[in-house]
């Protein structure tokens, strides 16, 4: 696979990219979620986009891989606080929030030359995309929302066992071999159990993302941005690209009735549930995500 890599400017930081795929084919913008690097949208999965006639982007977020990072800055009040309110659809202090991350993704199509562009975005990706798909609706072709929520008042919490996995963990200078264990206990939690990864694949991606970029002191400020940017349902009404919101029935760390209330809010929005999904890609359903994304992104056309 051929891949260009570069770094975008977005203010004061760079976002770190890969663009695959005939530069003259319609483009999509791949962003990832919490935590996660650019990786997670394995290249497979991005070939069989680039199969379907796409131009693919993936980048990592600020503060994850090897994108700027906010080095040092905290975020004021509790965590318990935040999530408090977030829960209630309310504002809290951060760092940085989604806007701005929705930004970031903007500047990066800028860099590249990019007027329009399909996006796609899983868990907090999605939030970023939905933030983009309102600030920028001309930019903005198709629409794929894949595990993610908009954040609207009481919705249902995540599960204790699945929140408390990502959000806690070793810390951040525990010896390697005890973070990529971490990676994999994390990665069995919030997994699919209709289609468990084996071992030897959770090892060796927990391995590849440890040593490509480890820093797990931008986890706490992009969780922030989530709890900090409120609800995004004002967001989601402002929406006018064509829409499809693809969840797991088996999530627990999104629940499906995030997937829901985003297809409620967004106007002719298509959702798709698929069984046995959990917090995750699993490659036995790639076929069939791409196949709804691209409907989507036909219909768009």
């Amino acid at each position: 696979m051929d891949v260009r890599e570069g770094k975008a400017p977005s203010g004061d930081l760079t976002i770190h990219y890969e663009d695959m795929g005939d530069v003259d084919d319609p483009a999509v913008l791949l962003v990832m979620g919490l935590g996660a690097q650019l990786v997670f949208w394995r290249e497979e999965f991005c070939q069989k986009l680039i199969d379907q006639g796409l131009r693919v982007i993936r980048f990592d977020n600020r503060d994850v891989g090897l994108s700027g990072k906010l080095d040092g800055r905290r975020t004021k009040g509790s965590q318990v606080g935040n999530m408090a309110r977030s829960l209630l659809g309310v504002r809290s202090p951060s760092v940085y929030r989604l806007e701005d991350m929705a930004d970031d993704a903007a500047a990066l199509l800028d860099h590249l030359g990019i007027d329009r562009a399909h996006v796609v975005g899983a868990s907090m990706g999605g939030m970023i995309a939905q933030v983009f798909a309102a600030r920028h609706a001309a930019r903005t072709r198709g629409l794929g929302i894949i595990f993610s929520s908009n954040n609207q008042a009481l919705l249902p919490p995540p599960g204790p066992q699945q929140l408390l996995a990502v959000v806690t963990g070793p810390s951040p200078d525990s010896p390697r071999e005890v973070i990529i264990e971490n990676s994999i206990r994390v990665s069995r939690i919030i997994g699919s159990p209709g289609y468990p990864a084996t071992d030897d694949r959770l090892r060796a991606d927990a391995i590849a993302f440890y040593d490509r970029a480890h820093y797990p002191q931008g986890i706490a400020r992009q969780f922030n941005a989530i709890t900090g940017s409120g609800s995004l349902l004002h967001h989601d009404r402002r929406i006018t690209a064509p829409t499809v919101v693809i969840h797991g029935k088996a999530d627990k760390l999104m629940r499906p009735s995030g997937g829901k209330a985003i297809a409620k809010a967004i106007p002719n929005a298509r959702l798709v549930l698929f069984d046995g999904m959990g917090h995750e890609l699993p490659e036995p359903l790639w076929d069939d995500i791409v196949t709804e994304l691209q409907k989507t992104f036909v219909e768009a056309a």
